[in-house]
């Protein structure tokens, strides 16, 4: 059984590099899977910073989609699997499910009742496989409804997918941690405790 942890926190919080020494600290090989898919310059330079970060021995799949595939081809190697990030795999599908020529007041409902279900089933599998496949499994997320409400609909309905999704894969985490000004904070532990002493009441 896998040792899964989830990591969230906000841009530019250390998130991803705590992921990486939590990765790099463990004695097997890493695999990193990276779901960024480089739309503009802007992105390409993100990527080109994460890409010299990372050790130069780490496997890197690039992988914007199929997670759940790619877990599965993995599920018996002796390995640390790294992802980074889940919400730009959630970009990614939806993006990939949403009709081109919807018009922007019909974006929310139809994200809502047509891709949020199909999208939030492919993450409860990929959870799943998390804790179940022989690799110590690392995801990094983003914390996306601290801030003020999105103004147009499909931005709400990303924001929404992407708190519930954080949401699955934190109840299926062995370990779960929100990093703020680049110090991890364990939730889990606490938070653990503080809802057991409310069920108590």
């Amino acid at each position: 059984m896998s040792e899964f942890t989830f990591i969230t926190g906000g841009a530019r919080s250390g998130k991803s590099s705590f992921a990486e020494r939590l990765a790099a600290k463990d004695k097997r090989p890493v695999i990193y899977i990276a779901t960024a898919q480089v739309w503009d310059k802007e992105m390409a330079i993100r990527v080109k910073k994460h890409q010299e970060q990372r050790p130069a021995s780490w496997r890197l799949i690039e992988e914007p989609l199929n997670i759940r595939e790619t877990l599965t081809l993995l599920k018996d190697e002796e390995v640390v699997i790294l992802l980074d990030c889940v919400t730009l795999w959630l970009t990614n599908m939806l993006l990939a499910g949403q009709a081109d020529q919807a018009e922007e007041a019909e974006q929310g409902s139809q994200i809502y009742n047509h891709i949020e279900p199909k999208i939030l089933d492919i993450v409860k599998d990929v959870a799943r496989l998390a804790q179940e496949i022989k690799p110590k499994v690392i995801f990094v997320s983003n914390e996306v409804g601290q801030g003020i409400v999105p103004e147009n609909p499909l931005a709400r309905a990303y924001r929404d997918l992407a708190g519930r999704s954080n949401q699955i894969l934190a109840r299926c985490a062995e370990n779960v941690y929100m990093v703020i000004a680049g110090f991890p904070i364990d939730v889990k532990s606490s938070g653990e405790k503080l809802l057991a002493s409310l069920l108590k009441e």
